[in-house]
């Protein structure tokens, strides 16, 4: 839980922020990206690319096959460099299994205060991203390196898919349920360890969560069943179930009570140990949630608690769910869990319990 040697600062104390709660709010993203995108008018083979806020842009090479191309980068969330390597590259790989692709390999993408941060400790969070690279069976090809005030790290990401097999964030039906494979509350972790009042049981899960490649998106893209997917990252649960809602143009419901949560989380939001871009979060798409969230602080503070490297959100037929659940047990997902379901509706998330 410590920097690489005595004399180096703590990363966490060179950033502003951390982890993917370091991505620009998604209210002020959209209008961004409505005043510079350009069309896909005149590419016919660019498949996905930034219309539905999906995880990675797709161009088609044959009738059968596409490339995935995907970007991922931020400070520092850990002080420990090789952990936060780790949880980067992790990080920039999910998306490319959100859209069902099998990597195929990587570019790293480094900004560090040379003459700040000790050179063995950059040099552990480059190998702290090498390790994930092998571990996913690609090679870290190569990259681009600056000076920077604040360190960064991530990775480019390609891979390929079949296009039969290609699946999106905007491509629920009606009646769908959803799964979510890993747990919640990376981000308020973090903020108790920057507040120094994270144990380290805390610090275990929290890594173990973060640095546990979404390999099953690959599988699950197949399942005849599976209609969309996409990752759970800086805006949080309710903000990617939202875009969800909007890309297929339906009602999201979500069970508070179903949701599974990282050790201490609960109570940490608890006391108040939340990240600033959890209420950013909150003031750019609240409008378009209901239910007990909007009255409970806790509660809405756990739902846009933005999750570096978080776990994948799946809409699929009622019947596919066991299947679904069973192949994320295969690949060590234990806490993937049933979580809501779609309907007819207009575009929002409804936020409900059963317990």
């Amino acid at each position: 839980m410590t920097a690489a040697t005595d004399s180096a600062p703590r990363l966490t104390s060179l950033s502003h922020g951390g982890g993917c709660g370091c991505k620009i709010a998604p209210g002020v993203l959209s209008e961004l990206l409505a005043r510079s995108s350009l069309p896909k008018m005149g590419f016919p083979d660019l498949l996905v690319g930034t219309e539905t806020a999906d995880d990675a842009a797709v161009y088609r090479i044959n009738e059968r096959q596409a490339i995935v191309a995907t970007t991922d980068f931020f400070m520092p969330i850990v002080d420990d460099p090789r952990d936060f390597g780790r949880i980067a590259a992790t990080n920039a790989l999910s998306d490319l299994y959100a859209m069902g692709a099998q990597p195929l390999m990587a570019l790293a993408i480094v900004g560090m205060p040379i003459n700040v941060l000790p050179h063995e400790v950059i040099a552990k969070i480059l190998e702290g991203g090498e390790s994930v690279c092998r571990e996913a069976g690609i090679p870290l090809a190569g990259g681009h390196s600056i000076d920077s005030v604040e360190p960064i790290y991530g990775l480019v990401g390609i891979g390929i898919v079949e296009i039969a097999h290609l699946k999106r964030n905007a491509t629920a039906q009606a009646g769908d349920v959803l799964v979510l494979g890993k747990p919640l509350g990376v981000g308020i972790l973090s903020a108790a360890l920057k507040k120094g009042e994270l144990d380290a049981m805390g610090y275990a899960a929290m890594i173990e969560a973060t640095t546990k490649l979404n390999r099953p998106g690959t599988e699950l893209a197949r399942l005849p069943g599976v209609h969309a997917l996409t990752d759970v990252t800086g805006f949080g649960l309710l903000g990617h179930t939202l875009e969800l809602a909007r890309g297929a143009g339906l009602a999201a419901h979500l069970d508070s009570g179903a949701l599974r949560w990282l050790p201490g989380v609960q109570a940490l939001a608890a006391r108040g140990i939340v990240t600033g871009a959890s209420g950013r979060n909150w003031a750019s798409y609240g409008a378009q949630v209901e239910g007990a969230v909007t009255e409970d602080a806790t509660l809405r503070a756990l739902l846009t608690d933005p999750q570096t490297s978080g776990g994948l959100l799946v809409a699929c037929a009622p019947e596919a769910a066991a299947q679904v659940l069973e192949l994320f047990a295969k690949g060590g997902f234990t806490d993937a869990a049933v979580i809501g379901r779609m309907s007819a509706g207009a575009p929002g998330v409804r936020v409900f319990s059963e317990d």
